[in-house]
C-alpha cells in the first residue's frame, strides 16, 4: 500500500478511542482523517490529537475532513450510527443503523475509494454484510471487528484467573458479536496446554457468561464501551497496513451461509487473505450454526 491513510467516519467514543490508540502505539498509519456530522467536533478532536504527536511513537498527519478524503485512503473505518442503549441488544440497533449506512457508503464510493472497509458499528456482523452489499466491494475487502474484542475479554479473564499474561492465552470467541456468540473451549490453550488442564466446567461457564455480558455490564456502569474496541481496531489496522499475515478473529464472509460472522482469518494488505479452519466438537458446530441462523434472520429483516 503506497498510501497508509486511514479515514474514520463517526467520531464518537469508538472512533476517537481508535484514533487515540493509533497515536499511542507504533502504527503504519501516516495520515488520519476524521469525518463526522458534527464538523466542529472533528476540528477540535484533530487539534487535540495533533497536540499528542510530540509524545507519540508514531508520526502522522491528522485533520478534520470530508468524504472526498476517502479517495486515496487505504482503510475507511466506520463507527457511525446510533449507540447501544441500556437494555438494548446489538440487533435492536439494526434498523436504525442500516438507514444511516446507506448514505455513508454512497458518499464513500462516490469519492472513488478503492481500499478496505473496516466496520465497528453494531450489530457489527450485519452492518459489515450491509456495507458489502451497498458498496459491492469484494468480500475480502470488507471486514468487521467481529468477536475480536470478545476474544480479548476471554484471554484477559483466563489470564487473570490463572495469573498468566493474557497474550499467553490462545483461544477465540466465535459467531455473532452478540448474544449467540460462544467459546469453542476445545480449542483454548495456555501455551500449548489445553485449558481443561487448568479450569473446571463451572469455571468455563462462569467465564463464558462474563465474556458475553461484559458489554451490557460496562454500558450499565459507564454508558458505553470503547477503549477495548479501539485497541482491537488498531490490531486489525496494523495487520492490514503492515501486510503482517496476522491471524485475528474478525467478522468475515461465509459464502456457504451468505453471512458475515466472527471467525479467525489471516489479515494482510489485501484484507482477508484466507480463513483459518479448525476442528469443532459436534456441540460447538451446532452453536456456530445457531449463531449463523440468527444473523441470517437479522439480515433478512433488512430491506436492502
Amino acid at each position: 500500500m503506497k498510501n497508509k491513510k486511514v479515514v474514520i467516519i463517526g467520531c464518537g467514543n469508538v472512533g476517537m478511542s481508535y484514533a487515540y490508540a493509533l497515536l499511542n502505539q507504533k502504527t503504519y498509519v501516516n495520515e488520519l482523517v476524521l469525518i463526522d456530522l458534527n464538523e466542529e467536533r472533528t476540528i477540535g478532536e484533530a487539534m487535540d490529537l495533533n497536540h499528542c504527536l510530540a509524545f507519540s511513537p508514531s508520526n502522522m498527519k491528522i485533520k478534520s475532513g470530508n468524504y472526498n478524503d476517502c479517495k486515496d485512503a487505504s482503510i475507511v473505518m466506520i463507527a457511525a450510527g446510533a449507540n447501544q442503549k441500556e437494555g438494548e441488544t446489538r440487533l435492536d440497533l439494526l434498523n436504525k443503523n442500516s438507514k444511516i449506512f446507506k448514505g455513508i457508503i454512497d458518499n464513500v464510493i462516490e469519492s472513488g475509494f478503492d481500499g478496505i472497509f473496516l466496520v465497528a458499528t453494531n450489530p457489527v456482523d450485519v452492518m459489515t454484510y450491509i456495507t458489502q452489499k451497498y458498496s459491492n466491494f469484494p468480500h475480502h475487502r470488507v471486514i468487521g471487528s467481529g468477536t475480536c474484542l470478545d476474544s480479548a475479554r476471554l484471554r484477559y479473564l483466563i489470564g487473570e484467573k490463572l495469573d498468566i499474561a493474557a497474550n499467553s492465552v490462545h483461544g477465540y470467541v466465535i459467531g455473532e458479536h452478540g448474544d449467540s456468540e460462544f467459546i469453542p473451549w476445545s480449542n483454548v490453550n495456555v501455551g500449548l496446554q489445553n485449558i481443561n488442564d487448568f479450569i473446571t466446567d463451572e469455571d468455563k461457564n462462569k467465564i463464558g457468561e462474563e465474556v458475553k455480558n461484559a458489554a451490557y455490564e460496562i454500558i450499565n456502569k459507564k454508558g458505553a464501551t470503547y477503549y477495548g474496541i479501539g485497541m482491537c481496531l488498531v490490531k486489525i489496522t496494523n495487520a492490514i497496513l503492515g501486510d503482517e499475515h496476522t491471524v485475528i478473529v474478525v467478522s468475515n464472509y461465509d459464502k456457504d451461509n451468505d453471512v458475515y460472522v466472527g471467525l479467525p482469518a489471516v489479515l494482510n494488505k489485501n484484507g482477508i487473505d484466507r480463513k483459518i479452519h479448525f476442528n469443532l466438537t459436534t456441540e460447538e458446530e451446532q452453536k456456530l450454526q445457531n449463531s449463523i441462523d440468527i444473523l441470517k434472520e437479522a439480515i433478512n429483516s433488512v430491506d436492502l
